[in-house]
């Protein structure tokens, strides 16, 4: 699916169809911006304020939303450091200063059921895989501080996990922290006996993807 551009008087309004999973924050959050049902043009920058624009679009946990101001000012900026939340039966929800297989973003969610056939990029096809998979893990004894936040490098290995390089937490999808580190691999498909991370079954179950 091709990206979708808006403009208004000020803002200007991108949006991936290939990367959305549905989260529905955009039509929920602005239904007069993001407009549900309609035939023709569907995306009003002018129905919110910048402020409200930009609120919605950091709410797009998959970034398929992206809204930046007409005159070049910066608008959102990255969050600080990387965080991996673990959705239950669903993708992983990554946010930070992001490098996914060479594409610069802020928010990304990735598949991990191993079904989705936009790869890295979770297109909800766990949906109908039945994927099932716990977003709760038992937290550690301990944490160790965080590094210094910089850029996190996504890289979907072939046929393999996802290499995940860079201060980064690993969270519950309700937000507790079970791990953090400057480098993990996460399962991508789906088999792994130690999820959220990759424990070499990818091996034996013949699971296919591409690499970075």
């Amino acid at each position: 699916m091709s990206i979708e551009i808006a403009e208004g008087a000020t803002m200007r309004v991108r949006f991936d169809g290939g990367k959305c999973i549905h989260a529905r924050n955009c039509v929920l959050g602005q239904p007069g911006v993001f407009k549900a049902n309609v035939v023709g043009p569907w995306i009003d920058p002018d129905a919110a304020s910048p402020e409200e624009l930009l609120a919605v679009a950091e709410r797009c946990p998959s970034g398929a939303i992206v809204v930046e101001r007409m005159d070049g000012t910066p608008t959102e900026q990255p969050s600080g450091r990387g965080v991996v939340a673990v959705w239950e039966n669903g993708p992983y929800a990554v946010r930070g200063d992001l490098r996914v297989a060479g594409v610069e973003a802020r928010r990304a969610t990735l598949c991990r059921c191993g079904a989705s056939k936009n790869k890295p990029y979770c297109d909800g096809s766990h949906v109908a895989a039945g994927f099932q998979a716990t977003g709760e893990f038992p937290p550690p004894e301990s944490l160790p501080a965080w590094d210094e936040p910089g850029l996190l490098v996504i890289e979907p290995q072939r046929d393999g996990p996802l290499k995940v390089a860079g201060a980064h937490e690993v969270t519950c999808g309700t937000g507790k922290a079970v791990r953090r580190g400057a480098v993990a691999f996460l399962c991508r498909c789906g088999a792994s006996a130690s999820k959220p991370f990759c424990d070499g079954t990818h091996r034996k179950n013949g699971f296919t993807a591409d690499g970075a």
